[in-house]
């Protein structure tokens, strides 16, 4: 049993190596890896070798989107059999801190969040999470459709967070993986109607595919619909996009920060805000949400196959890091460990 796994040793040094298998502790699981998508945090830290205080300062295994099947557990880890195939929750949380105990386990200071310094994440072989973090899928939902429920958690988390109910009128800034996954994770919420801007032609399209009623390219501004939307899913992290998208929001309207951007400060439309009584919130992750998204992808209501536009062997890791950096056209690449 060996364990390959791309290894980042700093901005642009990735490195493709033998590592140990893990050993799963008492209540984890041991993961043979079958998929893992390739998110916009995975490029950023390949990139730059940082994303604002976390920084590479050791070699680290990227990706965080992650599936594959049970193979070993450790001595008090009951939940699953070998041979389970699972979905892998990458933010493993203390469990004790208040913030857990209420249920926001994702505001936890203390978790350990796959491919985010010093932690290591999936792009391997092998990896081993507590067995509570690993949930099992159904045999019909695809290998990348399994690593693609962490982006689908990101996009239910939002729409929780926003508030949708049936009716809502919905905007999307951002037709990225999460903002592509929003437009659907709003429809099941009950949205009436849901617009999409994007700068992309060919992401507006599947946007189009995938449920949205609307899609505009962002760089002609965001359209004043009558009557206005309740509620924004600024998926883009563009500053611009956030801007325009609270313009577009009614009175008494909710505005959801999910994208991030490259600076951690950006300007407000606070007048805004202040005289439509704009309701402002953010995301960082997710919560309980890995249960419905399993459900969902089982039930065929979500396709999260559409998102992805190529698969890599592990030795192609780095091209599939940079894959949308050279084709306007790549939504989601994914990486197969033992392809």
């Amino acid at each position: 049993m060996d364990n390959r796994a791309a290894v980042l040793y700093g901005p642009r040094d990735l490195r493709v190596e033998d590592r140990p298998v893990p050993v799963p502790g008492p209540h984890e699981v041991l993961v043979r890896v079958a998929a893992v998508g390739v998110c916009g945090s995975d490029v950023h830290y390949y990139e730059h070798g940082r994303i604002g205080d976390f920084v590479v300062e050791q070699p680290l295994v990227l990706g965080h989107e992650a599936m594959g099947t049970v193979e070993a557990f450790g001595a008090a880890a009951h939940r699953h059999a070998v041979g389970t195939r699972v979905a892998v929750e990458p933010g493993v949380p203390c469990g004790r801190c208040a913030r857990c105990r209420t249920g926001r386990y994702n505001l936890c200071a203390d978790v350990a969040f796959f491919a985010t310094p010093p932690v290591d994440g999936a792009f391997a072989h092998y990896v081993t999470v507590h067995e509570d973090f690993a949930h099992a899928l159904p045999d019909h939902v695809t290998d990348t459709a399994g690593a693609l429920l962490e982006p689908l958690s990101v996009a239910l988390w939002a729409v929780r967070r926003g508030d949708v109910r049936p009716g809502d009128r919905v905007l999307v800034t951002g037709a990225g993986p999460v903002g592509l996954l929003a437009v659907q994770a709003a429809r099941i919420a009950g949205a009436a109607r849901v617009v999409v801007t994007d700068v992309n032609p060919s992401r507006l399209a599947t946007a189009l595919r995938l449920g949205a009623d609307e899609a505009f390219d962002a760089r002609e501004g965001v359209p004043r619909s009558e009557p206005p939307a309740d509620v924004l899913l600024e998926c883009s992290g563009a500053p611009a996009a956030v801007e325009a998208g609270i313009l577009g929001l009614r009175p008494a309207g909710t505005a959801v920060l999910v994208g991030m951007g490259p600076d951690s400060r950006m300007p407000i439309p606070t007048q805004v805000v202040q005289n439509r009584e704009i309701t402002l919130t953010g995301t960082f992750r997710y919560a309980n949400t890995y249960p419905a998204a399993v459900a969902l992808a089982a039930a065929g209501r979500v396709d999260l196959d559409a998102l992805v536009t190529g698969t890599y062997a592990l030795d192609d890791t780095a091209h599939a890091l940079t894959a949308a950096r050279t084709d306007p056209a790549v939504v989601k690449p994914v990486v197969l460990p033992h392809g």
